[in-house]
């Protein structure tokens, strides 16, 4: 098994520090972007599992892991514009990007952006083309930063456990709505609920998967007619924080140009529910 190695630093030219793990591998690079809630640390078992053709580096977002959090996310491409200073500062060239849930959405807006960066893109339980809409108890879209802040249904509740330090609750979200069929081993599941307490911008990610769009209706940009590289749309038959909805949405926008695959008994952690397949699909891909 290849070693992953320990935090990497970078200080990109906006002044924030990002943090990254890296897998020496082969000349086949693949770069990692995770979600909400998590870190680089949480691919941990992707990154031992994948071929050594691959050299794989997952990236700490901004607000998470080991990385800073010294200006406040206002959008999904805050984040894809902090990977892409990465993805430079390393010099990475015809790479696949994989994003898992809301690194989907930065590792779409990223594409969407600079069409010839990467070679092909993996939407690992993605969150939607048109976003992840935050809605208030009577069940309102919501608009603003501050309307979430003040959500007494999720942001407050979330943000409390954070504040607490209360790996318990983190457990039992985590037991509710994704480790629904199967758990991490008892020592990794500890490290990853380590990992889960270092996010400082649970509010901010909310809002900026509220306000993200990049399909051609409800007033999105339209950015996903820019990606027209391969790209696999990778889900759970029974996810429980991606919607089949939001999987169809994605389908839809890109009008055909994506592979689907549904992986059967799987929910939003793919990684832990169906780890074989999910390493046959991405090598088989990313080839």
């Amino acid at each position: 098994m290849a070693e992953i190695d320990s935090l990497h630093h970078v200080t990109i030219p906006n002044g924030e520090t990002l943090t990254y793990r890296k897998r020496t591998g082969g000349d086949d690079v693949i770069v990692l972007i995770h979600g909400n809630m998590t870190s680089s640390k949480h691919w941990d078992v992707l990154m031992e599992n994948l071929h050594e053709r691959y050299t794989i580096y997952a990236i700490d977002l901004r607000g998470f892991g080991g990385s800073t959090y010294e200006q406040r996310v206002t959008s999904i491409r805050d984040f894809s514009e902090d990977v892409k200073a990465v993805i430079d500062y390393l010099e990475l060239k015809d790479f696949t990007v994989v994003g898992w849930s809301t690194g989907g959405n930065v590792a779409m807006q990223l594409c969407a952006d600079y069409p010839n960066l990467a070679k092909k893109l993996v939407l690992f339980a993605s969150g939607s083309t048109r976003g992840f809409p935050f809605h208030n108890p009577f069940q309102q879209r919501v608009k603003t930063l501050q309307e979430i802040e003040q959500d007494i249904m999720k942001t407050i509740p979330m943000q409390m456990m954070y504040d607490g330090q209360n790996r318990e609750g983190l457990r039992l979200v985590w037991n509710s709505s994704i480790y629904t069929h199967k758990q991490p081993e008892s020592e990794r599941y500890e490290r990853y609920i380590d990992d889960m307490l270092t996010q400082r911008n649970l509010a901010d990610v909310y809002h900026a998967l509220n306000q993200f769009n990049i399909s051609d209706v409800l007033d999105g940009t339209n950015g996903v007619a820019n990606i027209q590289i391969p790209t696999l749309i990778l889900y759970g038959d029974r996810d429980l924080v991606v919607t089949k909805k939001m999987t169809d949405e994605i389908i839809e926008d890109f009008d055909g140009r994506a592979t689907v695959v549904e992986l059967e008994n799987c929910g939003h952690s793919p990684l832990i529910d169906q780890l074989d397949l999910v390493v046959e699909h991405i090598e088989h891909f990313a080839s």
